[in-house]
């Protein structure tokens, strides 16, 4: 089977969309640590879009652990399939990479991060690949920091190679190339330039402090769901173009980047390929958490007792999705402050829309893991504010108290709950008085909210309901 690459496009089918830029023009100006499913899906396609009215913005690929995925780009010309999986499906070819770097390959990714064409450096390498403690600074005795201090030439972690580059660059006298941080992390770049300049003073205290005064790590939020790329997608994938793709990737048609505002001369222009530039990454980051994520445990923990297994069968209840959206609209957005850019109407609207999408098979039961964890960022925080604020809880207490009948039904079958506090949980439900004795568990809701008299009341008036049986008349309100 003939694999895809650039003598390969023009074989494919016409309903399969090309690039729409000159691939023998594009030139490396950005470098990507970890260059995964979402990456490709996401931040790639942004820069597609980019490349269309500006070469300099090619991607280089650096994978540090694997090279199944730099092997694949290398094979195929940099070039894959992305498809866009919705009400109307969609294929089209991304060539946003302009080169590949895997394992072992250090020399060659030392020159490249020092080549002042290089402007730009992003990472998706997942909350762990920083090599951070729990309280979000550098752990300095992760294994990885550990090797790269005792041999910074030669490093091991992302955080190692971005030193090292700025370090070579700075000894230069190049101008040190902004770092984009692309994991869902709350201030996502503060915590990459703490970390960056907290081992840098470990080598050198003037290239820390260069590093602090002169580096951009602008804050980032990135959001658009990215299924696996399993053997069965990749064989739809072979059959549509007719060429092998071993790198293809799927999306919703959603996406998002939302990208703190920095300073760079002749920098690319990200918003005209659809990237959001603020001051207020933030503003975006809480509507997300509490919009999306709260209506995301509203419809698995309800979902669940009304008997559906997706997100989609959820929707696709008219009472829940009633109750959802008056949720969604009438309590969470009114819990936001203003945030530069953002309709929070609209934006209310779009996620809510996305749960509707039939192609995303996205799992209530997942969803509902680690609710103890989870529910005090997308429901309480909004619950606290509409109580400081005077609005009625009623609505808001639904799903914690459809999250107490959940735990209790798991507790009494016997079966697993996946979640840190399982045990305190799975006793403090099963108990004579599951909502006092769930409510009493500090780490969860916390002493003030706990004790509350309207939250109490409106929890247990809604728990009474599922204990019935009468979800129905609940979704009602």
């Amino acid at each position: 089977m003939t694999t895809l690459s650039r003598s390969a496009l023009a074989t494919l089918p016409a309903s399969i969309a090309r690039p729409g830029h000159d691939l023998q023009a594009v030139r490396t100006g950005i470098v990507h640590f970890g260059p995964g499913a979402f990456h490709r899906a996401h931040q790639a396609h942004y820069v597609d879009r980019l490349l269309d009215q500006d070469p300099r913005w090619g991607i280089a690929a650096v994978s540090l652990r694997s090279g199944g995925t730099t092997d694949a780009l290398k094979a195929q010309d940099g070039l894959y399939t992305l498809a866009v999986i919705d009400r109307e499906p969609s294929m089209r070819i991304v060539a946003a990479h302009s080169d590949a770097i895997g394992p072992g390959e250090g020399a060659r990714l030392r020159k490249l991060l020092a080549d002042p064409g290089v402007r730009l450096a992003t990472s998706t390498v997942t909350e762990k690949g920083y090599c951070l403690s729990g309280d979000g600074s550098l752990d300095f005795n992760h294994a990885d920091i550990v090797h790269d201090l005792a041999s910074p030439a030669e490093p091991a972690s992302v955080i190692g190679w971005i030193v090292a580059g700025l370090s070579d660059r700075r000894a230069a006298g190049t101008t040190p190339f902004a770092m984009l941080c692309c994991d869902n992390m709350t201030g996502n770049g503060a915590k990459l330039r703490a970390a960056c300049a907290a081992f840098a003073r470990q080598l050198d205290p003037a290239l820390a402090d260069w590093i602090e005064a002169e580096v951009a790590f602008p804050d980032s939020m990135v959001d658009s769901i990215t299924p696996a790329s399993d053997a069965a997608f990749l064989a739809q994938v072979q059959g549509a173009l007719g060429v092998e793709d071993r790198a293809a990737v799927q999306r919703e048609s959603f996406t998002q980047w939302v990208l703190q505002r920095f300073d760079m001369a002749d920098a690319p222009d990200l918003a005209s390929a659809g990237v959001t530039l603020t001051s207020d990454v933030r503003g975006y980051e809480q509507a997300k958490l509490r919009i999306l994520n709260g209506a995301h445990s509203t419809l698995a923990y309800v979902g669940l007792a009304r008997g559906h297994e997706t997100v989609f069968e959820a929707m696709s209840d008219a009472a829940l999705e009633g109750f959802v959206t008056r949720l969604v609209h009438q309590d969470i957005a009114a819990s936001l402050a203003p945030v530069e850019g953002l309709d929070k109407a609209a934006y209310a609207d779009a996620v809510l829309d996305r749960f509707r999408n039939p192609a995303i098979r996205h799992l209530l039961s997942q969803i509902a893991w680690d609710g103890s964890q989870k529910l005090p960022y997308r429901l309480l925080d909004t619950t606290r504010a509409a109580l400081e604020a005077g609005r009625s809880v009623e609505r808001l207490a639904v799903p914690v108290a459809a999250w107490i009948a959940f735990i209790r039904r798991k507790a009494q079958a016997g079966e697993k709950i996946t979640d840190p506090l399982a045990d305190t949980l799975a006793a403090a439900a099963t108990s004579a008085d599951p909502v006092t004795a769930m409510l009493a568990i500090e780490p969860v809701f916390g002493a003030r909210l706990a004790a509350d008299a309207r939250f109490r009341s409106a929890v247990g008036t809604a728990h009474e309901f599922f204990a019935a049986g009468d979800i129905a008349g609940l979704l009602a309100r």
